[in-house]
């Protein structure tokens, strides 16, 4: 069927669209003419973007590259001094506003920093970046208190601490509603009190921080838990297939106490939280 007959037919069913008004919405091209929608490509970067992506180039080729072969396997040291470097050099503070340390800037320009940095060929040190980038660190951007943006995120900008997000479990991982980690207040109502498991925890045993989940009262309910929590037990690295210069791991949170002012948004927030973080993080 010639593209003519077929806008005919849609015509005819009064359901062809303004294509001009979709720009920007990636499916259009199924369905648009082509005369009809744009497609955003590298020489439509502004300048400043053209500048992150020559600097991520750089960076990938002449840094992280050389070093591939020391990171196909654990090799912690190595891999937090190139993440640190990242941070230097503003890669893990694109997302992040300025006041916290970071750039604030367009989700293009985090695609594309992400997009060039690929250049290194290293695909255990691009998982433990971009799993920090994206869902290690937006949940505080959206959703953190200030006293939770100001201790983290400035931090979370430099490379100095890393952060993970521990969201699957054993009995629940599509259906991610479905986790048994549980928590409840103590008697004094300085703590919540975690216990359950979570498996498959990229950056898990290098992060500072982690983005969690557990039910509270039956309320899926976020949690930012500090390495430094008692009763937080972090599991050995797993013996994988491939990615194996990453750090993946099982955690463990044993009558876990987080403090009060860990809990990130509000009691029942949880879903909110867990699914809009994977929205972008995935990208």
């Amino acid at each position: 069927m010639s593209e003519d007959v077929a806008i005919k037919k849609l015509d005819q069913f009064s359901i062809v669209p303004d294509f001009t008004k979709l720009e920007g919405h990636g499916g259009v091209f199924i369905v648009a003419p082509l005369d009809q929608y744009t497609v955003f490509a590298k020489e439509d970067f502004s300048e400043e973007q053209g500048m992150f992506a020559k600097t991520a180039k750089e960076f990938a080729i002449n840094r992280i590259k050389p070093v591939n072969d020391q990171l196909k396997t654990l090799n912690k040291d190595l891999s937090l001094q190139l993440f640190r470097e990242a941070g230097e050099l503003g890669f893990l503070g694109i997302d992040i506003p300025e006041q916290y340390g970071g750039m604030e800037l367009d989700k293009t320009t985090a695609a594309i920093v992400v997009d060039y940095l690929s250049a290194c060929e290293c695909p255990s040190f691009m998982v433990t970046l971009s799993a920090h980038t994206g869902i290690g660190l937006l949940p505080i951007v959206w959703y953190g208190s200030e006293e939770q943006k100001q201790k983290y995120l400035t931090k979370f900008a430099t490379g100095e601490w890393m952060g993970c997000y521990a969201l699957t479990e054993p009995n629940a991982g599509s259906d991610a509603l479905a986790g048994e980690t549980t928590a409840y207040l103590n008697d004094e109502g300085t703590h919540y009190i975690l216990n359950g498991q979570k498996i498959y925890i990229t950056n898990g045993s290098w992060a500072e921080v982690c983005i969690t989940f557990a039910k509270v009262d039956g309320k899926y309910t976020s949690f930012i838990i500090d390495r430094s929590c008692e009763g937080y037990v972090i599991g050995a690295e797993e013996k994988k297939m491939g990615i194996k210069g990453s750090s993946t791991v099982t955690l463990y949170f044993e009558d876990c106490k987080v403090p009060i002012e860990n809990v990130l948004g509000k009691v029942g927030q949880g879903g909110a939280i867990a699914f809009n973080s994977l929205y972008a993080g995935r990208y």
